[in-house]
């Protein structure tokens, strides 16, 4: 089963993503933040969407649906939490309902912290999820909707899937999360290399996604709650998981 993913920018800093299922000729949009760009890529591509996934109502993610919708016929699903703030929406998914999208089923896993309905799409026959705002590569969304615990248990089921998932992600905020990083896990040798690949990444104006759940688990520190060198750096040596999360969180917020 042959899924092909192409990655482009939208905005200032969103990432749109295609994913084609090659064996049926379906194709799938990630969210639609932008029209110009994604009909720049379905030209680029010669993929035509059937589909849009959305996985939140943020105005960034769901600003093309209706043109989109009118230009190709496609359907749109989204949250069941979220319906009535998506433009567009044809049909609704929550936790744990599952679909078939050309060849492949997916999976949808609910996330609740950005948004109080974000959903993520988990591929599992081609190990790819795409986590938009709820995991970025070295970080998290900003807690709009829910509570720290709520993201907290959201970022649990992510960090469960298997080590060599490939994950997409909404933005390109990995060069400030590296940073951020850094300052909470200073003595991280793989958070080090890494935060330098990146640094010479953005430099070059390339992208630092996709990435996986693996060097999230080694680098990313909120998921690193369980960690004892950055408990010690913020003096949570005792802390719960959760308290070690929403100190991160609160620091990134400010940082």
């Amino acid at each position: 089963m042959t899924l092909r993913i192409e990655q482009f920018m939208c905005r200032s800093d969103n990432f749109g993503v295609l994913v084609h299922d090659g064996e049926t000729g379906q194709t799938a949009l990630i969210d639609a933040p932008e029209q110009a760009p994604i009909l720049a890529a379905v030209r680029r591509t010669g993929w035509t969407p059937n589909v849009i996934l959305t996985t939140h109502h943020h105005a960034d993610h769901v600003e093309a649906n209706l043109a989109l919708k009118e230009r190709f016929g496609l359907r749109i699903i989204g949250p069941e939490a979220e319906a009535a703030k998506i433009p567009g929406i044809d049909e609704t998914v929550e936790d744990g309902s599952v679909f078939t999208f050309g060849s492949q089923q997916v999976h949808v896993i609910e996330t609740p912290g950005h948004t109080a309905g974000h959903v993520c799409y988990y591929f599992p026959d081609a190990k790819v999820v795409f986590t938009a705002d709820t995991l970025f590569a070295l970080g998290c969304g900003r807690l709009f909707e829910k509570p720290a615990a709520a993201m907290f248990e959201s970022l649990k089921k992510l960090a469960a899937l298997p080590p060599e998932t490939t994950v997409y992600c909404g933005h390109e905020y990995t060069l400030a999360n590296a940073r951020f990083a850094l300052s909470v896990d200073p003595t991280n040798s793989a958070l080090k290399e890494r935060a330098a690949k990146i640094e010479k990444l953005r430099a070059a104006d390339k992208p630092t996604l996709p990435t996986t759940i693996g060097e999230e688990l080694a680098t990313n520190p909120f998921l690193r709650w369980h960690d004892p060198a950055i408990r010690k750096n913020l003096g949570m040596e005792k802390a719960s998981d959760v308290e070690v999360f929403a100190e991160i969180r609160k620091r990134k917020d400010v940082f």
